[in-house]
This record gives structure tokens, C-alpha cells and sequence, in this order.
């Protein structure tokens, strides 16, 4: 398929850490874009169990696979971040009907700042309708074996946070 120009999204979220069904997203935006930019961003309701750059280098890890996918962090606000990266996109997953709520009033907003972004709504795969950061931590503070939660490239990382 020849593009004249070429299609750059961001798949924006605070990853603290990184989940199987993030990485799921990334996967299938990647499938639909030429370039996809994940960017780690603050979200000053939660307390991160990693960095900035931290987690960034987690994401990096687990995300190698695809080449058209490049892992960055931004205190910026979105809009303006994706301004500066020609992006026109904003993918975001959604695991419920309450995510919907959230995204879809976040996505006006930006509209709002912005009319020439667009929010693309990724429903979950259904195996990970479950699965958030905050599951991840708790599961991981009790012990519970994350090869179902998390990408392999980073379970050792996450124990060794919580000292598990």
C-alpha cells in the first residue's frame, strides 16, 4: 500500500508498568500505522511504583519487536506534544464501559484544543478486559506469578520494585 503521507499515532498512558494488554494495543495500532509513538505521560492521580525514565526503558524492552514503534516521555500537555510529532491520532484502549466515560470526555477535550486530533478507541482483547497497572502491582505484592500479567522482558524488574 503506497501512502503520500505517512500516519503517526501516540498511544499516551502512565505504563507504571507495562501490561499485557498495553502491549496488545501496541501491537494492533502498530498494525494500522505507519509510526507509533508510545509516550509516558504523568498522571498526578497516582503515586508511580517507576520513573519516567524508567519505565520508558521498560516499555523500550518489551516493544523491540516492532520496528515502527519508538517509546518516549512527555510532561507536555498531549496536544502539544503530538503538534510538535505531526501526529493526528490518539490511540487509547478501553477495557469497560466506565473507560469509556473517561476517554470519550478526555477525547473531546483534545478535539476541543485541537480539532485536527483524532482519538482512535481500542476495545480490549477480552483475555485482558481485566488486566491494569494497579492489578499488576497488587498481584505482584502477594506474590502471584505475572507471566500472565506482564511482558517476560520486565517481571523480574517489577519484583524487584516491590521486593517480592
Amino acid at each position: 500500500m503506497d501512502r503520500s503521507i505517512m500516519s503517526t499515532a501516540v498511544y499516551p498512558g502512565s505504563f507504571d508498568p507495562i501490561t499485557l494488554g498495553h502491549l496488545n494495543v501496541i501491537r494492533r495500532a502498530a498494525a494500522i500505522f505507519d509510526e507509533l509513538l508510545v509516550c509516558v505521560m504523568i498522571n498526578s492521580g497516582k503515586e508511580p511504583l517507576f520513573s519516567h525514565e524508567e519505565r520508558v526503558e521498560l516499555i523500550r524492552r518489551t516493544v523491540v519487536r516492532f520496528p515502527n514503534v519508538k517509546v518516549e516521555a512527555s510532561q507536555e500537555l498531549l496536544v502539544e506534544y503530538m503538534k510538535v510529532r505531526g501526529a493526528k491520532v490518539i490511540i487509547k484502549g478501553l477495557r469497560a464501559v466506565s473507560d469509556f466515560d473517561r476517554e470519550f470526555q478526555i477525547a473531546l477535550v483534545n478535539r476541543k484544543l485541537d480539532p485536527n486530533i483524532e482519538t482512535l478507541l481500542m476495545p480490549s482483547s477480552e483475555k485482558y478486559t481485566y488486566l491494569s497497572s494497579t492489578v499488576v502491582k497488587e498481584m505482584a505484592a502477594y506474590g502471584a506469578d505475572l507471566n500472565t500479567f506482564v511482558p517476560q522482558e520486565i517481571i523480574e524488574d517489577v519484583l524487584k520494585r516491590l521486593k517480592v
